[in-house]
Formats: C-alpha cells, sequence, structure tokens
C-alpha cells in the first residue's frame, strides 16, 4: 500500500468524515484572544490551515479543540506528521484556511460487502479502535467497527467480510469471563460459515486472549488471527490498517487454523508477522514490533504490499472440523516471586478461596523458603500450583538445584517452555473442566496447542531494534 496515501485518507478525509461524532459541547474553550484570532480568519475547528509564524516558520496542520488542561491562549495543530504543537496566539502572524470541514450526515451503519471468502471482524476494544478524545488529551476507546471498516475500503478486495461489535473495553478490562464470550462469538461465526475470524482486541493483554483462544479451539474451520494497533486508527502514523489488512487476509488465506498474533514485523511498515497465540508476548509499550514469538518463530509473515501471506513453519493445525470448548476458571491468580516475597503472600490466596496459582519463579523457577513451605501447604489444600520462569526466555527445570526439586517433590508443575501469560490461560482453561490435582497436573504436562516443546531452540530473542 502506499503510505503517504494512506496517510491522506487518515489525516484528511477520516477527520471531515467524523467529525459528526465529536460533541463539541464537551469541548472547553479557547481564551478570547484566540477565537479572536480565528474568526478574524474565517477558521474553525477541524478546519485545515496553514499558519505563518511571527517568526516566519510555518505549521500546516488540522485546528483541533483545547484540551481541558494547559493554556487558553494556545492553539493545539495536529500537524501532518500525525502529532499535535501548540502555538502561542501571540506569536501566529497569519491563518490561511486550505479547507472547511462539514458534518456530514449518516444514514446509519454501511451493510457489510467485499469480495471473496468470508471473514467475520470481530471488536472487542481497545487503541484499535479508538480516537483521541480532545477534551482531554487521553485516547479512549470509541470507533464501532462499522465505522473502522468504513476507514479501510481495502478489506472488501480480499474477502467478504461480517461485522460483530461484541465489546468496546480497554484490554486491562478483559477478563476470563469475557474470554468465554469471545469464544462464544468466535465459534458461532465459525458455525455461521466463516472461513476467517479476526479479533481486534488492545495489545496489552492481546497474547493471554490469544492464548486462552488456543485452547478453547482444539481444532478448527478458521484461522483465529487477533490484532491491534500501538497508535489509534485516526492518527495518520497509525499501523492500524497494515495491521487489519494482513490479518484479514490471512485469516481467509492462511492453511492453518490456530490462534494466532498479527502484528508489525518491524518498526518500519510493510511486513507483519503472525505469531501463535501461546508463544506470542508483548515485549516493547509502544514500537510496532512489539510482540515476539518466546521460544519459538512466527508460524507466517504477511509481506502488505505484495498481498502475500508467507508460511514460516512446517507444522501447524490445519483447517477442519471445528472443536470448541468454552469457559475459563476465574479464580487463577498469577504472580511474581520477588526477593523478599512472604509465605503469607500464598497463604491469603488460598484463604479467599482461589482454584489455582501460576507463579513466577526466577531461573528454573525457584523461589524462597518462605514461599516454597506456602506452596505446598496450598498443594496439600487442593490447589494446583504451576511454576514458571520469570526470564521470559528458556524452560522452567526443577531437577537442576535443590531448591527446584524440594518444590517437585511438594507436588509442585513445572510449565516446562510455556510462557506465564499461556500457563496462566491453559490452567484457567483446565479448571473450568477438573479440580482433580493428577488430571491437571496432566494437563499441564500435555501439549495442546504448540504450547510446549521438548526441547527450547536457541533463537535470536532480541527485538531488533533498529
Amino acid at each position: 500500500m502506499n503510505r503517504r496515501l494512506l496517510n491522506s485518507w487518515i489525516g484528511i478525509e477520516f477527520l471531515g468524515k467524523f467529525l459528526n461524532m465529536l460533541a463539541l459541547a464537551f469541548f472547553v474553550s479557547y481564551s478570547d484572544k484566540v477565537n479572536a484570532k480565528l474568526r478574524e480568519f474565517g477558521a474553525v475547528m477541524f478546519s485545515k490551515a496553514r499558519i505563518r509564524m511571527r517568526d516566519g516558520e510555518v505549521i500546516e496542520g488540522i485546528i483541533l479543540p483545547r484540551p481541558d488542561v494547559g493554556d487558553p491562549d494556545v492553539v493545539i495543530i495536529k500537524h501532518e506528521n500525525g502529532y499535535n504543537v501548540g502555538v502561542h496566539v501571540d506569536g501566529i502572524g497569519e491563518i490561511e484556511v486550505l479547507q472547511v470541514y462539514s458534518p456530514p450526515t449518516r444514514a446509519g451503519p454501511r451493510p457489510s460487502s467485499g469480495n471473496g471468502p468470508r471473514a467475520a471482524l470481530i471488536a472487542t476494544g481497545g487503541t484499535i479502535m479508538s480516537k483521541v478524545d480532545y477534551a482531554t488529551g487521553a485516547v479512549y476507546p470509541s470507533f464501532s467497527l462499522d465505522e473502522l471498516y468504513e476507514m479501510y475500503p481495502e478489506l472488501r478486495s480480499i474477502a467478504s467480510v461480517e461485522l460483530i461489535n461484541l465489546f468496546s473495553i480497554f484490554s486491562e478490562d478483559m477478563n476470563p469471563s469475557r474470554w468465554t464470550e469471545m469464544g462464544d462469538a468466535i465459534n458461532k461465526a465459525m458455525q455461521g460459515g466463516a472461513e476467517g475470524i479476526v479479533v481486534l482486541h488492545g495489545t496489552d493483554t492481546m497474547h493471554y486472549s490469544a492464548a486462552a483462544m488456543s485452547f478453547a479451539f482444539r481444532s478448527a474451520a478458521a484461522p483465529i488471527v487477533f490484532t491491534g494497533s500501538q497508535r489509534s486508527s485516526d492518527r495518520p502514523s497509525s499501523d492500524s490498517f497494515e495491521n487489519i489488512y494482513a490479518s484479514v487476509l490471512a485469516s481467509v488465506k492462511a492453511p492453518f487454523a490456530e490462534s494466532v498474533v498479527s502484528m508489525h514485523a518491524s518498526s518500519s511498515d510493510g511486513l507483519i508477522a503472525i505469531h501463535r497465540g501461546v508463544r506470542a508476548r508483548k515485549m516493547h509499550s509502544s514500537r510496532r514490533d512489539a510482540f515476539v514469538s518466546i521460544n519459538a518463530k512466527p508460524i507466517a509473515f504477511v509481506d502488505v504490499t505484495k498481498g502475500e501471506l508467507k508460511m514460516a513453519a512446517t507444522s501447524f493445525k490445519q483447517r477442519g472440523e471445528t472443536v470448541y470448548e468454552g469457559g475459563f476458571d476465574d479464580r487463577v491468580a498469577l504472580i511474581k516471586y520477588y526477593p523478599g516475597m512472604d509465605g503469607e503472600v500464598i497463604d491469603y490466596l488460598v484463604d479467599r478461596g482461589y482454584h489455582g496459582i501460576v507463579i513466577e519463579g526466577t531461573g528454573f523457577g525457584h523461589v524462597s523458603e518462605s514461599v516454597r513451605d506456602a506452596l505446598g501447604r496450598a498443594v496439600e489444600a487442593g490447589l494446583p500450583v504451576v511454576v514458571s520462569t520469570q526470564t521470559i526466555y528458556g524452560r522452567v527445570n526443577l531437577n537442576v538445584y535443590r531448591r527446584g526439586v524440594e518444590l517437585e517433590k511438594l507436588g509442585v508443575i513445572p510449565s516446562g517452555d510455556m510462557s506465564s501469560e499461556t500457563a496462566y490461560a491453559k490452567l484457567s482453561w483446565i479448571l473450568a473442566r477438573t479440580r482433580d490435582l493428577e488430571e491437571v497436573r496432566r494437563l499441564v504436562a500435555t501439549p495442546m496447542a504448540f504450547e510446549l516443546s521438548e526441547r527450547t531452540e536457541p533463537i535470536n530473542y532480541c527485538l531488533g531494534v533498529s
């Protein structure tokens, strides 16, 4: 895709098309001095303008309403590069209005359309469904799926897309109960004939949800492709378009039928990496290529410029009959061991009626004496305790050091080379099916979705920061 054309589409057409969604009554007013300056040159909110400063600098962009904090004499401009800049009214010489936006009327949601295989686009919220709230300066999930779909007409050339608005939440508000609702919606779409599933999700907990769906769908008729964005969809610099485009393409073209995460492979545009949900982890708070496959390599890549899917894995679950086993236990805790941690933390979870615990130990999976003894009491009380490692890469091995041997004798379950997030999702899924300790132990150690391997291959685990 031509990035400059894409920027033009989002940065100009989008702001005009969706001006009617912005309630100006909620914006905090600029000062009388600013309003007088704008009136002098016929500028209004969301005008595209070329501002000539008294010092000779020229700034071109969209005039935005003022956030509820900051100097009322400073005009906020969305620059062409996608970032907001503030200019003091006293420094403004002239304002040349290049385009004035007027709110269009909307006759209601655009019905889903497109050509090709059927795909279901399921929205749960997150940054990809968000835009900047200019009253606060914050990003908030406020797009409907219809509006987002309307922004990207290129999707219609890939698939006939069904739009499903499931949630409109931040990803930190995702939980096991909502995983069940998500799984039910995905299963319904598959049973209805969808040949590809794309789930729009906040990136912070997307790998948890993708791992959860890996266990809920023992086999599937279609891939379940999770995607999100690191920058809200109303920003010209947003990564949302390429992520959505690649995800829809992968969902209908991929030979595999697994739960995966689809995000930028590098900080640049053009290549999207497809990570198995049980292997994916968010490794950076803001970079486009925040997601990495842990103890594994991506399953595939999508070349956005060519519209091609390139497989990287030779072993995968193929499309077949959908076997769905939904339901997750919401009384599972994931905690991180730290130096000085007291065993009372574990005792508290047992006393509060939790059904299972995943604890991130150090190195091969170690904890202090106090925590060791508390974990033993938890196992005696009938709680499965899974120990993972906080080293991110590598695997748990309780047979190397004495402390590990002690934990294993107490009945603690090693997580192998599963990530802590995957171990948490798996234990939550297992405990919704059985509370028998020996059966839980067997299932945790049983590979179900490529989440476990007998041998962890040495790989380049750096982000490749450029």
